[in-house]
């Protein structure tokens, strides 16, 4: 089993603790790093370069929110996942935009936050169950108002794989490797979907892709 090496994020220190005591308990979760404010998580995001940041969403400097925005931009390799009292929908869709890869509210079963870490680990997407629904019904919900001037006749078959690679949650090396292309190639397919399909984020990818039916909510 891959050793799958996390950071930390919380103002709190018991919560912290409790996290060690939790996470360290699986063979597979090394914790390499601790942080308490956002621009610290970034600071040490970029020095040690985990595989995983668990952060919490409120945090004493700048969010957790904008914090995984920076760490994403800096490294989009790095996944994130929240872990948060935060269950309102606006702050699991500001998290999504941001690049995180998973979202677990703090009441959730400590099996839950360790399959969140695993999925991100593997490039999947893991969301809390109770979110799901609300992530699903906005996304099929808004009807015509959410129709694109483009539509997936525009898309070439092997842009259509990479669109439904990409919201599966999968890398560009990944894809690469599942369709027998180079990452580069991929990359230029993301962007040529993208341009067409007027996405700007992979949290609307997955809409798209849900209700075009390419993957299955």
């Amino acid at each position: 089993m891959s050793e799958i090496h996390l950071l930390l994020v919380d103002d709190h220190d018991v919560v912290r603790t409790g996290l060690k005591m939790l996470l360290e308990g699986q063979p597979d979760l090394i914790i390499v790093g601790e942080a308490n404010t956002g621009q610290q998580a970034i600071n040490m995001a970029h020095a040690i370069a985990p595989d995983v940041v668990v952060m919490d969403l409120t945090l004493p400097d700048i969010s957790g929110i904008e914090a995984t925005r920076r760490i994403k931009e800096e490294n989009p390799e790095i996944a994130v996942v929240a872990l948060t009292i935060h269950e309102d929908e606006q702050y699991f869709f500001e998290m999504l935009q941001a690049g995180a890869s998973g979202y677990v509210p703090k009441r959730a079963a400590p099996e839950d936050l360790i399959s969140a870490i695993r999925a991100a680990a593997n490039n999947e997407i893991y969301i809390y169950p109770s979110l799901t629904k609300a992530l699903v019904s906005d996304y099929l919900g808004r009807g015509s108002q959410d129709v694109r001037p483009s539509s997936l006749d525009t898309l070439t078959a092997r842009e259509e794989e990479v669109l439904a690679l990409l919201a599966d949650g999968l890398g560009n090396e990944e894809i690469g490797e599942r369709l027998s292309i180079s990452k580069h190639t991929v990359a230029r397919h993301r962007e040529n979907l993208m341009r067409k399909l007027e996405l700007h984020s992979r949290s609307e990818l997955v809409k798209y892709a849900i209700r075009k039916g390419l993957i299955s909510p």
